[in-house]
């Protein structure tokens, strides 16, 4: 099992940026990929990057050119850095980390999952 902690929501401005953390303990020898869903209040929740283990990256449409993935392997984190971000970004943050590759914009591909960050857009 991995241990997932996330961490740097907060409250930012139309336009502004944020990065959050993703610190990884337990199994993490065993991890295949890692990815970052969100989910807004009465919405389901939602893919929006993923990083594999060799680093191949993937990112949902609605945050392409604006959010970028990537890992430290030394450290078991892994990143998710947002610009130009939106009020419809405003969600709960949520970390993911899978044993297996597979289909990764899907959550049933994830074994392990982070509490969540709360992130807030203001227009």
């Amino acid at each position: 099992q991995v241990q997932l902690v996330e961490s740097g929501g907060g409250l930012v401005q139309s336009g502004g940026s944020l990065r959050l953390s993703c610190s990884a303990s337990g199994r993490t020898s065993s991890t295949a990929a890692m990815a970052w869903f969100r989910q807004a209040p009465g919405k389901e929740r939602e893919f929006v990057s993923a990083i594999t283990r060799s680093s191949s990256t993937y990112l949902a449409d609605s945050v392409k050119g604006r959010f970028s993935i990537s890992r430290d392997n030394a450290k078991n984190t892994v990143y998710l850095q947002m610009n130009n971000l939106k009020p419809e970004d405003t969600a709960v943050y949520y970390c993911a980390a899978a044993k297996w590759y597979g289909t990764f914009r899907s959550m049933s591909t994830y074994d392990d999952w982070g509490q969540g960050t709360q992130v807030t857009v203001s227009s």
